[in-house]
C-alpha cells in the first residue's frame, strides 16, 4: 500500500493523470462538506444577527439622545436667533430715528382691561421721565407714567384712559386713537361721516401736544361704520406693535422733556388730544396707577 501510495504520488506528479479522478471525487465530497459547515455557518451568521441587533439598539439609543440634544440646541437657537432679529429692528429704527433713543427690557406687564401698563428696566437714574414717548419697532407702545430710580411704569396706548392724536397717512384727516381695554383693538374717535377714511389706512401720530413726534406709526384702520344719527363715524382700528407679546421697547427723547423736578405726569396729559372730554377720562386711571 505504501509503495502503491508512492507510486500513485509520482505519477500523478509528473503526469497529472489523477486530476480527473480527483475531480470526480471533490464532486461526490462536496454535499458532504456543505452538509459538515452548514451548522458552523448557521451559528456563525445567528451570533452576526444578535451582535448586529445590539449594536443597532446601541446605536439607535445613541442617536436618540443625540437627536433630543440637537433639538433642545437648536430651539436655544432658534429663541436666540428671534431675540437676535428683534435686537436688530431695534437698532434699526433707533438709527432712523433723530431724537436719542435707548433699549429698555419689560419687568412687568399688567394686562387688565381696565389698566394696561407695562414696568421697564430703566428710570430716573437713565433720565427717564413721565410723559416719554415708548416706541417699537413696529409701531407706539404708549408714554411714561411714572418712573423710579432703576425702573418707571409706562401706560400702553390700548389703556381705556389713554389718548393719542393721530392722522391718516393717505389723507392727512386727523383724529384721536383711543385704548379700549384690549391690546389688539383701538378706536379713532371725533371723525364726522363726511370724512373720508376706509378700512387699511395707516394711522401716524400727528405730533400735535407736543409728547409724540410726528410721523410714528400707531395703528392700522380694520373697520369703518356709519352710524344713522351719530354725529361721528365708528372706527376700529388695530395696534401695529404687539402690545402683548413685546419684549423689548424704545425709550424716545423729544424736545419736550418737562422739568427734571417732575415725578409723574399731568392727570390730562397723558391725552395729548386737546378735548377736555377725553381729559377727564383719563383722570381716574392716571390717579389710580400713581
Amino acid at each position: 500500500m505504501i509503495l502503491l501510495g508512492v507510486a500513485l504520488m509520482a505519477l500523478d506528479h509528473r503526469l497529472n493523470e489523477l486530476q480527473t479522478v480527483r475531480n470526480a471525487l471533490s464532486t461526490v465530497a462536496y454535499p458532504l462538506q456543505v452538509a459538515v459547515d452548514a451548522p458552523i455557518r448557521a451559528g456563525s451568521r445567528l451570533l452576526e444577527s444578535f451582535t448586529s441587533r445590539e449594536d443597532l439598539i446601541t446605536e439607535n439609543r445613541i442617536l436618540r439622545e443625540e437627536n433630543a440634544e440637537l433639538r433642545a440646541r437648536q430651539l436655544r437657537f432658534d429663541a436666540l436667533q428671534m431675540e437676535n432679529d428683534r435686537l436688530r429692528a431695534l437698532l434699526s429704527t433707533a438709527e432712523r430715528a433723530e431724537e436719542r433713543v435707548e433699549t429698555a427690557k419689560l419687568l412687568a406687564v399688567d394686562l387688565d382691561p381696565f389698566r394696561q401698563q407695562i414696568v421697564l428696566s430703566k428710570g430716573s437714574r437713565q433720565d427717564v421721565y413721565p410723559g416719554q414717548p415708548v416706541i417699537h419697532p413696529d409701531g407706539v407702545i404708549g408714554q411714561v407714567l411714572s418712573t423710579q430710580l432703576t425702573s418707571s411704569t409706562a401706560l400702553l396706548i390700548s389703556d381705556p384712559g389713554h389718548a393719542l392724536p393721530v392722522l391718516s397717512a393717505r389723507t392727512g384727516l386727523r383724529g384721536i386713537v383711543v385704548g379700549t381695554g384690549n391690546p389688539r383693538r383701538l378706536e379713532m374717535r371725533h371723525v364726522p361721516p363726511q370724512e373720508d377714511i376706509k378700512e387699511g389706512d395707516l394711522l401716524l401720530t400727528s405730533g400735535l401736544g407736543g409728547r409724540f413726534p410726528p410721523d410714528y406709526p400707531v395703528a392700522r384702520v380694520t373697520s369703518v361704520e356709519r352710524q344713522p344719527g351719530q354725529p361721528f363715524l365708528d372706527i376700529q382700528a388695530e395696534p401695529l406693535a404687539a402690545l402683548d407679546r413685546s419684549r423689548e421697547v424704545l425709550l424716545l427723547w423729544t424736545d419736550e422733556v418737562p422739568d427734571a423736578d417732575a415725578s409723574e405726569p399731568e392727570e390730562d396729559d397723558p391725552t395729548d388730544s386737546g378735548s377736555v372730554e377725553d381729559a377727564e377720562n383719563h383722570a381716574p386711571e392716571a390717579d389710580e396707577a400713581s
